[in-house]
Formats: C-alpha cells, sequence, structure tokens
C-alpha cells in the first residue's frame, strides 16, 4: 500500500501496525488505513443528485412491475442464484446459474466447490432476509450470515462467524503486504469500534437518501473489512438487504452484482479512492448507475417472463390442458429447473399428475429433459432460463 496517498485523506488516517505473515513465515511493519466514521450530513454535486433521482425512479418502477407476476416471490429464488453467481464471480469463483439451480437436485457429494460455495450465498441471503423482519440490519446478524458463506470452504476458518482476530489485507499473498493495494485496520480496538459507528450510521433516521446510505455503508464496510473472508459477497449483499427493510422493494429482486462484475476493476478503484482523496462523489454517482441500470434490466426481465408465460398458457388452454399444468407453468418463473418430485411437492400432488404435466410440457415445447432419462429426471425451460440469465437484447 503507497502510504503517501492516504496520508492527507479526510476519510481516515493510517496506523503504524506490526507482526508476522503467517503465509511467508517472515516479520513485516507497514502501515494500515483506519477510517473515521461517515458524516451525518454531507453535500452532493448536482451530478450526483440528478442520477440518485433516476436510481431511485428505477427502482419505484421495479417494485412496481414486480405487481405483474402471478406470484412475485417466485422471482425471488432465480434472482439470489443470479446475484449469488454474480457476486462469487467477483471473487473468482465461477459458476454456471444452470449448474447452481441444477444442483438443488444433486447429493452435496456431487457438487463442485465453486458450485457450493454459490450456494452458501443464496442460504445467507435467505437467512438474511427472515432475520431482518425481527430486526434492523446489525453485526450480530451479519456474523451469522458470514459464517454461512464461509461454510465447508477455504474461508472456514477458527474465527468464520466472528470479526477477524488477524490482519489482512488487499492483494497478492505471495508479494506479502508491503506490495498490497490496501490494508484495512488491525484487529481489536479500531475495528469493533469501528463496526459498532458504521451499524448506528446505517440505521441512523435521518434525511440522508436511503441509496446515499447504501451506497456509502457499503464503501465503510469494505474499508473496515471486518471478517477473514466473505467480506466482498456480504458487503453487497447488505445493499439489497437495505433495500428490502426499508421498503424500497418488496422482494429482493435486484442484481446489482452482475452489472459491477463487467466493471470489477472500476469498481474497485472507486473504493479506494474514496479513502484516497475524501471524495465520494465519484462513487456515489457509480453506485447510482448501477443500481437505475440494473433497476431498468430487471423490469425488462419481468416483462420477457410475462410474454413467456402468457404464451405458455396460450398453448395450453389451445390444447385444452387443464389441472396442475397449469400451475407448473406459473412455478416455471422461479423454477426453470425442476423435477417432477418438486413439482409434485410444490402443488401437493401425488407423482403420476405431476408426471403426466411435465409431460405434456415436453410434448408442447416448453420443457426439455436434460438428464438423459436417469431416475430423477430434471427438466429445464430454456426461455425462461434465458430470460432470467442472458442479457436483455
Amino acid at each position: 500500500m503507497d502510504v503517501t496517498r492516504f496520508e492527507s485523506s479526510p476519510m481516515g488516517h493510517v496506523q503504524p501496525i506490526s507482526g508476522t505473515d503467517a503465509f511467508l513465515d517472515r516479520p513485516y511493519s507497514h502501515y494500515a488505513f483506519i477510517p473515521e466514521p461517515l458524516p451525518p450530513q454531507l453535500t452532493m454535486s448536482q451530478r450526483s443528485i440528478k442520477l440518485l433521482s433516476e436510481a431511485e425512479r428505477a427502482l419505484g418502477r421495479l417494485d412496481a412491475a414486480s405487481g405483474r407476476l402471478p406470484n412475485p416471490r417466485l422471482l425471488v429464488r432465480p434472482t439470489l442464484y443470479r446475484e449469488a453467481v454474480s457476486t462469487s464471480a467477483l471473487e473468482g469463483t465461477y459458476a454456471l446459474l444452470q449448474d447452481v439451480l441444477e444442483s438443488d437436485y444433486v447429493d452435496d457429494v456431487s457438487r463442485s466447490r465453486e458450485v457450493q460455495e454459490v450456494r452458501n450465498y443464496v442460504e445467507a441471503a435467505a437467512a438474511g432476509l427472515e432475520m431482518i423482519k425481527a430486526k434492523p440490519i446489525c453485526v450480530s446478524i451479519l456474523k451469522d450470515l458470514q459464517a454461512i458463506l464461509v461454510k465447508g470452504t477455504r474461508g472456514d476458518s477458527f474465527d468464520a462467524g466472528s470479526l477477524r482476530t488477524v490482519q489482512v489485507y488487499i492483494g497478492e499473498r505471495h508479494r506479502g503486504i508491503e506490495a498490497s493495494r490496501f490494508v484495512p485496520p488491525p484487529p481489536g480496538d479500531a475495528l469493533i469500534e469501528g463496526m459498532s459507528d458504521w451499524e448506528k450510521w446505517i440505521n441512523a433516521d435521518n434525511d440522508i437518501p436511503l441509496l446515499v446510505k447504501a451506497a456509502l455503508g457499503h464503501y465503510q464496510f469494505e474499508t473496515l473489512h471486518p471478517f477473514s473472508d466473505g467480506n466482498g459477497r456480504l458487503g453487497r449483499l447488505v445493499v439489497v438487504l437495505q433495500l428490502v427493510y426499508n421498503e424500497a422493494l418488496t422482494y429482493p429482486i435486484l442484481n446489482i452484482s452482475p452489472w459491477l462484475e463487467e466493471r470489477k476493476d472500476e469498481y474497485k478503484d472507486h473504493l479506494l479512492r474514496v479513502s484516497e482523496t475524501g471524495d465520494p462523489d465519484p462513487w456515489l454517482q457509480f453506485f447510482f448507475l448501477a443500481v437505475r441500470h440494473q433497476a431498468d434490466d430487471a423490469v425488462a426481465r419481468i416483462e420477457r417472463i410475462v410474454q413467456i408465460r402468457n404464451r405458455m398458457r396460450g398453448a395450453l388452454r389451445d390444447a385444452k390442458a387443464r389441472g396442475v399444468v397449469l400451475e407448473i407453468v406459473d412455478d416455471l418463473i422461479g423454477y426453470p429447473v425442476i423435477t417432477v418430485s418438486e413439482a409434485a411437492g410444490l402443488h401437493g400432488v401425488t407423482f403420476p399428475p405431476a408426471n403426466s404435466a411435465i409431460q405434456k410440457l415436453v410434448e408442447l415445447g416448453f420443457l426439455t429433459e436434460i438428464t438423459g432419462g436417469n431416475y430423477n429426471r430434471i427438466f429445464l425451460c430454456r426461455e425462461i432460463m434465458s430470460a432470467v440469465e442472458s442479457p436483455n437484447p
């Protein structure tokens, strides 16, 4: 870390640190950046105010668009899975969305390490959404979510589920802390107090707009880097939790990470430059653009899904289909990868009628069997999967 770039920053100060690098097995002596608490008020440029307004309106359109679905809750599942794939890719873990959805129907031992890490995010997101029904976003919630995120992965260390007790740095491990890009606060009082201040700031009842709180709260969280692993994924999850907890979205159907993934270096540079310059405006603008673009993208995806669903139901009516098959068509919004047993369980029917319904959808070309006739056959709705996963035209 180039200490000279942080020495005059109003966002924090540098502090000498020393210790032993366990990976390189040698002592080090360097500096860490200690962020100041976030300000109780701030002034934004006219461009930031404009982009903030556009992002807020886009969120409103997205929340309204979800009402066009027969069951908006169904969209939550593929949205969380898609976010899981992209937020993990930002940290270097790559898996295909279809593979992750298929993994619901295979044994744990058959899942790749990458797929399991992505699934951990989905589990953590679902847990977080339940937790914030009972209390605000807080450090104790994040500890539980971090433990879920790293469970069974390389990051599942002795301090999983706790604030880190070791010094970490952002950079290549083999080059050491001196060559790092950024060094967050050391463990102990600075980190504990920093997270306490962060918790109070994001939950304060004041006039700071929610998206500003989400953007600056994300910056502060990543700067503090409170856990030994999973900080990036957890910090982006917090943004979604903030939007739902504060009722900007009824359902967690905004994917920010795919936009950030395409701009990975710019994203990380913006966060770093807030610490270096003390000017949050460029980061705020970048964040507002992400929200606006991804909210509009989600609205377009919902429109595509509604069109696909209506066309499928029309074809079923023309074929004089009735019963559970009509309900399964609606389920494909949330389950573009599905089995007969899953379909039966979702609607409380036995295997034979569910199997007949699935076969009807195969005959009409809406489902494709992708497991080669195995006993536990898995079926894919390619159109819905494309609407969920592929870039909008």
